[in-house]
């Protein structure tokens, strides 16, 4: 594939003749309530080049709470499978989903065939087992197909290593940035993907990814916040508030984001929005979000990238969440949590002779912790200025560190008792890693191991 990229500002050309395939993008609608689920068609939408690797179209990493695979009509042969997450599937868990339905906009993405596909959504079941949700049949030929051109927006390279196929590629899109913030998009842009090498084992893979960015011009300058009175139509439509945590900042626009992403070559989407206040999101293999200028910018990038890229899970329990207390405690497919003491999944990476399940200073760290939510929920109920929320943390950072930098197991790989939002039952596999805390400790083995299973993925 042959792709002129411009520097910011500039317009962007694409080279006439494109080698290999296209990509199809499906559009549907999921819609339901708890314990009842419905897709529906939205549309098909050919979109440019074919960005991800020419021999590795089949997933086997397990990943997802749902999972799509494509087989050709011809053959009934998988020819293109990946497990992914979506709001929907996390909506259902909360306590809306009990009282009334709702719909969402979703999306897959594969190479265009030559011929009608049969494409299968399966959803996970209790047991992990995938179970068919939905099918239907998807004619790339068809008179339905949406063939226009992308949008004309800026694409350009703030890193480029290789061709898409050969890297693998991550999109940058701001979303609350006006024409005249556009160099502060792009300065924003450079430092995200400056934040995401720093931290390991990205670094170690810096030449493995390539980073595009687009420009989305904005009418007004920042995000919807409505917990605070803030309300905006940015061009992304991402705001904080999502399923009402103040903190979690998703877009429910769907199309609208595919639309703008369709413009340049991705396999992950990180979106940026103009604001101060601390807050993000990530989906596994949907996208994440961050907030720009927050002193824990670089923490909140890498910890949700983490959700994004690698299917991990959320290690901390004593913060609050819009999802409702489990009553079981099923095994997760995410890699760095488990129901089981004895850490069956990461077994050829706990420390030799380590007890299981692993002794840490559990009592210390949530006794801390709980005098830091009740100060935590205080400023944010007095709608105190950040640097407040900011201080905090860094006080809440240096004892957690000071915590959980001590005792027999600081540094070991076990079975630690604490995870998936719940204080018992879950287990995660270090002490501390940037799954469970602030703390400069970045990923713990566990997580690194999935990250770089994912890059092998997609990289050539």
């Amino acid at each position: 594939m042959a792709i002129a990229f411009g520097q910011p500002g500039e317009a962007v050309t694409a080279a006439a003749q494109i080698h290999g395939p296209r990509t199809l993008r499906l559009d549907y609608v999921h819609t339901g309530m708890a314990g009842e689920e419905h897709f529906a068609l939205d549309g098909v939408v050919l979109e440019g080049a074919w960005p991800g690797p020419l021999d590795r179209w089949i997933d086997e990493s397990n990943l997802g709470k749902y999972y799509f695979q494509v087989l050709d009509r011809a053959t009934n042969r998988v020819i293109y499978s990946r497990g992914f997450a979506s709001i929907y599937g996390e909506w259902e868990t909360t306590g809306e989903a009990k009282e009334q339905r709702r719909a969402f906009s979703e999306s897959v993405r594969f190479p265009a065939p030559e011929g009608p596909v049969q494409v299968v959504i399966k959803k996970r079941g209790a047991r992990n087992e995938f179970r068919e949700a939905w099918s239907i049949v998807v004619d790339p030929a068809g008179a339905d197909v949406e063939r226009g051109a992308p949008p004309k927006l800026n694409v350009w390279a703030v890193m480029q290593n290789g061709a898409p196929r050969d890297k693998l590629d991550l999109l940058l899109m701001g979303d609350g940035y006006t024409a005249a913030e556009m160099e502060k998009w792009h300065r924003d842009a450079r430092r995200m993907a400056e934040m995401l090498f720093a931290a390991s084992p990205f670094k170690e893979h810096r030449r493995d990814f390539n980073v595009w960015a687009v420009d989305t011009p904005a009418e007004e300058s920042g995000v919807a916040r409505p917990s605070d009175g803030i309300f905006r139509r940015s061009p992304l439509r991402a705001a904080y508030d999502a399923f009402g945590s103040e903190r979690y900042v998703l877009t429910f626009d769907n199309k609208r984001l595919r639309e703008a992403a369709s413009a340049a070559p991705y396999e992950f989407i990180e979106i940026v929005v103009n604001d101060r206040k601390y807050g993000g999101g990530g989906i596994f293999n949907l996208f994440a979000t961050v907030s720009a200028d927050n002193a824990f910018t670089p923490y909140v990038f890498v910890h949700e990238f983490g959700h994004h890229f690698a299917g991990l899970a959320d290690e901390y329990y004593t913060s609050d969440v819009a999802y409702g207390s489990a009553t079981e405690r099923p095994e997760p497919w995410e890699p760095n949590a488990t129901a089981d003491p004895l850490a069956a999944k990461w077994k050829d990476l706990l420390t030799a002779g380590i007890g299981l399940p692993s002794i840490w200073p559990k009592k210390e760290f949530e006794q801390m912790e709980q005098a830091i939510q009740e100060r935590r929920h205080a400023i944010r109920a007095q709608h105190r200025p950040e640097a407040d929320m900011e201080a905090l943390f860094r006080e809440e950072g240096a004892m957690a560190t000071r915590i959980l930098g001590s005792g027999a197991n600081a540094g070991k790989v076990g079975a630690f008792e604490g995870a998936m939002y719940e204080g018992r039952g879950y287990y995660r596999p270090q002490q501390d890693c940037i799954m469970f805390t602030r703390d400069e400790v970045g990923f713990c083995a566990v997580c690194r191991r999935a990250i770089e299973r994912v890059i092998r993925m997609y990289a050539k």
